[in-house]
């Protein structure tokens, strides 16, 4: 994994950021236009969000490398590198349709990309073994990113990964004699305590999503 080449973008990127502060103008026009459901502390709301996108950008390299590092004690490299590697390159090697995305703004897109990717990845894991190959949840922080990045983009980019995912995850490459070992192994102490640094993001920032209260009663 390259993720050293990854930090020196989001570095750059932050130093884009202190020059021209355009991230923090978008999200200021952003405030007025959030969906209700996404809950923000009344004080200094445009930094809470601010910081949720740096800590939502940089969490790509150090997920990256606490996955590879995971898959390679648990012996799944075969199934977990071909992911992490699409995952990277959405930094390293944008996709067309981000022409024009800079700063921390065009790195928020391509961190939204390798989320994404982690989290159809997980859905597809535990549709098929009841657990997901990367036991991490970021949706809640996923579906704040779609917020902020708006409509339809957002819709162009959750494209962009689903047509990623099916070529990545045909069935008959699924090893499941590796995917069973590790299942079994999630709950061991080494295996679990990799994971234990990735509590829910959004929250621990302070930003929350909310539901309607129509949905918290069907649920």
């Amino acid at each position: 994994m390259n993720t050293a080449a990854l930090r020196q973008l989001i570095q750059r990127a932050h130093q884009h950021e202190a020059t021209t502060g355009q991230l923090a103008r978008q999200l200021d026009t952003q405030l007025e236009r959030l969906h209700p459901s996404i809950r923000l502390p009344v004080e200094d709301a445009q930094g809470v969000l601010a910081r949720f996108v740096a800590a939502y950008i940089e969490q790509v390299p150090e997920l990256l490398d606490a996955a590879d590092a995971v898959a390679r004690e648990a012996g799944i490299d075969a199934q977990i590198k071909p992911v992490l590697k699409i995952a990277e390159e959405y930094f390293l090697q944008p996709l067309a349709l981000l022409n024009g995305h800079d700063g921390l703004d065009g790195l928020l897109d391509e961190a939204y990309l390798a989320h994404r990717l982690v989290e159809e990845v997980n859905d597809f894991y535990i549709a098929h073994l009841g657990q997901p190959l990367i036991p991490l949840d970021t949706t809640v922080a996923n579906l704040i990113a779609h917020q902020l990045i708006g409509e339809p983009f957002a819709n162009q980019l959750d494209e962009a990964v689903h047509h990623a995912v099916e070529g990545l995850l045909a069935e008959a490459s699924l090893d499941q004699a590796a995917l069973q070992a590790y299942r079994q192994r999630l709950d061991e102490p080494q295996v679990s305590a990799a994971w234990r640094n990735w509590p829910c993001l959004s929250r621990q920032l302070g930003v929350e999503l909310e539901l309607a209260q129509e949905q918290r009663v069907a649920s």
